[in-house]
């Protein structure tokens, strides 16, 4: 003990904790004020203001870290600063953080502005938050926040559940008028009854729901749970316009595979302001038991956690494990080296350094592309990557092959170093990292009539979505989607997407003459950014249980009328509607059947598809 008040002589030291902290808090200031826009933009259906939120918000943290790292060298010389004092700012830090609501955060910051600063050399305990330093349970108890993280409802039978679901939704305060309130509470009441059955009713009978509302897309979503006896349940009800201007209550969803469907890693982060947000984590997971807290925070806006986390979970799982990493199986891509460790559901991919042809791009290039995926509205149709920079791996976990191939395809994304416990490492300097599904091609060699079936309508709902949210996929190929846990098909490739807008539609010309109709190769002119949707047969249809499939459920695909008309609606600024749950759940469909078309088509969209697969 003696030594601890030498360590925490010097001046420098806190003034620098308390120069990173105060580029925390701003962040954070500002990713609440973000939350609190979103219910501004919702209530005027500032759809495009929505979009533009969602991409700003993203670019907050790295803004804020630029900034404190930027003071730190000015002002402190911050490179320069010796080892001991170092390790005095962390515990300095440590303490600014005693009473704060975000410690969790407040700590990944802190890592952040210091790996921009030190060599990775410093990156352990000593310096940085390798481990949490400060607990996030039970903050509430300690320190009241300004509103609580949950309230708490009590229906107290069946009879009031209308009143008490009547009570959460007047409890937003929503700005604009619901189209029929009481219509919609009845069908919350009629759903939760028909799936809950003849239950008994318990003494602790009760509703919790968040006190911020989730936005995301063009929907707002009332999250909570439903407590009874020893269960508990999970209770999600978006809010969404109706063609007239007003609000109204969509459906209600009340599985855990519902739950884990909207929060997946396949949709855009939700904006939600939080003031305690490891509170908003913990009654999530208690919902989603199965979510890891990585994914919970990712979907939240804070990615930065996420992968904190993740990072975390990574090293525990690599300790607990004894296999290698290998090539991921599978065709090889041109532009990526794909490579996995079987006990562990994730791929890494790393940008090669040379691309053979027809592949012409650049590795700026398509890091530009996975960074427009990242802020763009994905639509539960496009897969979420973590990018990390000098990831070490044991060498020797590194199967001999996958090696060769990397000191092959991408040498100086590479490089060696001894570990801290004295064996080799292998350092990689830029990776993506992402969760691991059944390519679709393997799912449609491999599977029965019925997954084949499956497979191809989520395949075409997926381009089709993908499409109305102005993605276009570039390399459709089966092999660039993957099929998750719950069945349905994501898009994971990004090297060659674009705007949808910045396409040029076109039908294949009619040949001229014999010889052009004859002949193997293209004889009329393709612009850099045209496509030609009646080409995709030849690739597409080669297998016959996919093509009877495909031309059964998306026969409108090869029809470039189906591609402009969705360009056309884009560039006319309408945003569609997308549904993180199977469309047919919606009360429109459920219990006001027939409407559904001409609904779809009041709000600008396609009645297409019909049916979400889940």
């Amino acid at each position: 003990m003696s030594h601890f008040p030498k360590l925490l002589s010097s001046q420098i030291a806190y003034d620098v904790a308390r120069t990173m902290l105060d580029g925390f808090d701003k962040h954070y200031r500002l990713f609440r004020e973000a939350g609190h826009l979103a219910k501004l933009k919702f209530e005027a259906a500032d759809w495009p203001g929505l979009q533009q939120l969602q991409r700003d918000r993203i670019d907050f943290y790295n803004e804020r870290v630029r900034e404190a790292s930027v003071i730190l060298e000015d002002e402190y010389d911050a490179e320069n600063i010796e080892d001991e004092i170092w390790q005095q700012i962390k515990l300095h830090y440590i303490g600014l953080l005693t009473n704060h609501h975000q410690p969790e955060l407040a700590e990944t910051f802190f890592n952040s502005v210091c790996t921009r600063i030190l060599h990775r050399s410093y990156f352990n305990n000593d310096f940085i938050f390798v481990r949490p330093a400060i607990s996030t349970e039970y903050i509430e108890n300690e320190e009241s926040p300004t509103r609580p993280t949950f309230r708490a409802y009590y229906p107290g039978s069946r009879k009031g559940m209308a009143a008490c679901f009547e009570r959460i939704v007047h409890n937003f305060q929503l700005e604009r008028p619901f189209d029929d309130l009481t219509r919609d509470i009845g069908y919350v009441v009629r759903a939760v009854t028909e799936y809950f059955g003849d239950f008994r009713i318990a003494p602790n009978f009760q509703i919790h729901v968040l006190s911020s509302l989730f936005f995301r897309n063009k929907s707002a979503f009332i999250i909570g749970r439903i407590l009874n006896a020893d269960r508990t349940f999970p209770l999600a009800i978006p809010i969404v316009h109706t063609p007239d201007g007003k609000l109204s209550l969509d459906t209600v969803l009340l599985k855990k595979v519902q739950l884990l469907i909207l929060f997946s890693f396949t949709h855009s982060y939700f904006m939600v302001d939080m003031e305690i947000p490891s509170a908003y984590v913990t009654f999530l997971r208690d919902i989603m038991p199965r979510k890891p807290r990585a994914e919970i925070y990712t979907s939240l806006g804070l990615q930065k956690q996420g992968k904190n986390l993740f990072y975390r979970d990574f090293l525990h799982h690599l300790q607990h494990s004894s296999d290698n990493f290998i090539s991921a199986p599978g065709i090889k891509g041109l532009v990526m080296l794909v490579f996995t460790l079987p006990s562990y559901p994730y791929v890494f991919k790393v940008i090669k350094d040379y691309y053979p042809a027809p592949k012409e791009t650049t590795r700026e290039l398509i890091k530009s592309k996975y960074q427009l995926v990242k802020q763009h509205d994905r639509v539960g149709r496009m897969a979420d990557t973590l990018e990390y920079s000098d990831v070490a791996f044991p060498l020797s976990r590194f199967d001999d092959a996958l090696v060769r191939e990397l000191e092959l395809h991408a040498p100086s994304m590479i490089e060696y170093q001894r570990g801290k416990d004295g064996g080799e490492e292998i350092v990689v300097r830029h990776v993506y990292i992402e969760r691991r599904m059944t390519p679709l091609n393997i799912w449609l060699q491999e599977g029965s009539d019925a997954q084949v079936e499956h497979g191809i309508v989520e395949y075409g709902n997926a381009i089709k979505e993908l499409i109305a949210a102005n993605i276009f996929p570039g390399d459709m190929l089966y092999k660039n989607f993957g099929v998750t846990r719950h069945g349905r098909v994501v898009f994971y490739d990004y090297d060659e997407i674009e705007y949808m807008t910045d396409t040029n539609v076109r039908h294949v010309p009619q040949p001229r003459n014999e010889e052009e109709e004859l002949s193997g190769e293209v004889w009329y002119s393709v612009g850099r950014h045209d496509i030609f949707p009646e080409t995709y047969r030849t690739f597409l249809l080669g297998d016959a249980r996919v093509r009877a499939a495909f031309l059964r459920h998306h026969a409108d695909f090869f029809d470039p009328a189906m591609w402009q008309a969705h360009k056309d609606r884009l560039l006319a600024g309408q945003i569609h509607d997308f549904y993180a749950y199977d469309v047919s759940e919606r009360f429109i469909h459920r219990y006001a059947a027939g409407s559904g078309d001409a609904e779809a088509r009041a709000h600008g969209n396609d009645p297409v598809p019909a049916r979400r697969v889940a």
